[in-house]
């Protein structure tokens, strides 16, 4: 990929999931990735990636690494901030059910991480960078799970915030929303859930992870160059349609398909 070639790149949660796809197509497009995350990698790493034990929301866990990565590599290149989580305790929480703790450690993982680490690794992009940070369509509309929903609606603000604070730097700063995807974060989903996902969505399928990994991909190449401050949905279309595609079939279906 342009200009992606012995870029140091920081990816957090990448051990697993969607952001262990993420940090493979990084190291295959031939980024230095660090893979950063609380759990154990499965299996081998990507190519020529290192593994670094991060508690995201560890301010001190942030500052060793920066230390660290300082004096092996001089400087950093991007931060994909992927770590993130659905529900504390594996419960998503509704407005009136939520408990204070799981909203709390909603926001402290997938809002306040991120904060950490732009504030952090920022500091080590002296050459210009690019900073992604992965939000959710459920940060631009509301959400069954409100503190799901709310750690994502923040965390567009905070790239907007820091796109507009980082760029004299030249460091772009851009979310991506990705629509529901495949990932074994997902594994507990009720079928009843995919099939109202799969109903409202015009490219008529869920997303997988090489689908979000692709993106983040082209945002760390030179490619993006003059792209900052944007959220860009990978949701199939879902966005596109503002919820109105349930009027768009009921009068296809009212008119006998004309």
């Amino acid at each position: 990929m342009n200009g992606i070639e012995n870029r140091v790149v920081v990816v957090t949660g990448g051990a697993r999931g969607q952001g262990r796809v993420e940090a493979q197509q990084l190291a295959d497009a031939g980024a230095k990735v660090v893979v950063a995350d609380v759990l154990e990698p499965e299996g081998a790493l990507p190519n020529g990636a290192l593994y670094r034990r991060l508690d995201v929301t560890s301010q001190g866990a942030w500052t060793a690494l920066a230390d660290e990565l300082a004096a092996e590599f001089g400087s950093v290149f991007g931060l994909v901030n992927n770590a993130g989580i659905v529900g504390a305790r594996g419960r998503a929480g509704r407005l009136e059910e939520i408990t204070l703790d799981d909203w709390n450690k909603l926001l402290e993982i997938n809002t306040t991480g991120p904060f950490l680490g732009i504030q952090t690794m920022s500091r080590l992009m002296t050459d210009g960078g690019s900073i992604v940070n992965i939000s959710s369509i459920a940060g631009a509309g509301a959400h069954l799970a409100a503190g799901y929903g709310v750690s994502k609606w923040a965390l567009r603000g905070l790239s907007r915030i820091a796109s507009m604070e980082l760029g004299p730097r030249n460091i772009r700063v851009n979310s991506i929303l990705p629509g529901y995807i495949e990932s074994p974060m997902q594994n507990q989903t009720p079928q009843s859930f995919i099939d109202a996902y799969l109903s409202i969505i015009p490219l008529g399928r869920v997303g997988n992870a090489t689908d979000v990994a692709s993106l983040v991909t082209f945002l760390m190449s030179d490619g993006a160059s003059w792209i900052s401050g944007v959220d860009i949905p990978v949701d199939g279309g879902l966005l596109g349609h503002a919820g109105l595609r349930v009027i768009s079939d009921a009068m296809t279906a009212a008119t006998g398909g004309a």
